[in-house]
């Protein structure tokens, strides 16, 4: 009997991996044909959006990288969302994201909000968790008071967006929103072409 259940449990463990590696392939192949068209001569900004601030947050560093990015192509200011309590990846993070999620009971917020009198324009980015905005996101949004003022979200994630955008446009108040943009999780080897995604993206921002 134990010799069926080892077998079993090894066959499960074989499809898991093989399934996993079908699934990384297909994502490697679709961000190489996604990418393609940026993987040329450096682009330049040329868009200008006025007194620009770039709100992130970011739990393992990709978010920040983007927001850094558009900081830096735009010659914004630049503000981290930072929970009062760390949030830990393991072990219970998919169990608590789910808990939160359902009661709509999303993690405190440390220090005070950007004051958006300031600015012209305003990009926010966070990343994907459970198919929409991470939690420390919501908190966010559920505080802030965009004031008329042009908001251009943008999110970071393995391979889906899910309903990021759509719960991004629901929970900003008072935004006049601009047309957002993801970004997958990429390898080094592509740093080039994201930069010059996130150009083209905002040279043609309205």
């Amino acid at each position: 009997m134990l010799k069926y259940f080892l077998y079993v449990v090894v066959l499960a463990i074989v499809v898991g991996l093989t399934c996993s590696g079908v699934h990384l392939y297909r994502v490697a192949q679709k961000n190489k044909k996604e990418m393609a068209p940026y993987q040329t001569e450096s682009i330049k900004v040329t868009k200008t959006f006025g007194k620009t601030l770039v709100v992130y947050y970011s739990l393992s560093g990709h978010t920040r990288d983007i927001a850094q990015r558009i900081q830096q192509k735009t010659g914004a200011d630049i503000y981290e969302i930072k929970t009062a309590q760390k949030i830990d990846k393991y072990p219970w993070f998919y169990l608590n994201l789910r808990r939160q999620l359902k009661n709509k009971k999303f993690p405190k917020l440390e220090g005070q909000m950007p004051d958006f009198t300031k600015y012209d324009t305003v990009f926010v980015g966070f990343p994907v968790w459970w198919y929409t905005m991470a939690t420390p996101g919501f908190s966010f949004l559920k505080q802030a008071d965009f004031m008329g003022k042009k908001v251009v979200p943008f999110s970071t994630q393995g391979s889906n967006v899910g309903t990021f955008f759509a719960d991004f446009a629901n929970t900003a108040q008072n935004a006049v929103l601009l047309k957002g943009n993801s970004f997958n999780n990429l390898p080094k080897k592509y740093d080039g072409a994201v930069d010059n995604k996130i150009a083209v993206w905002l040279n043609e921002l309205n």
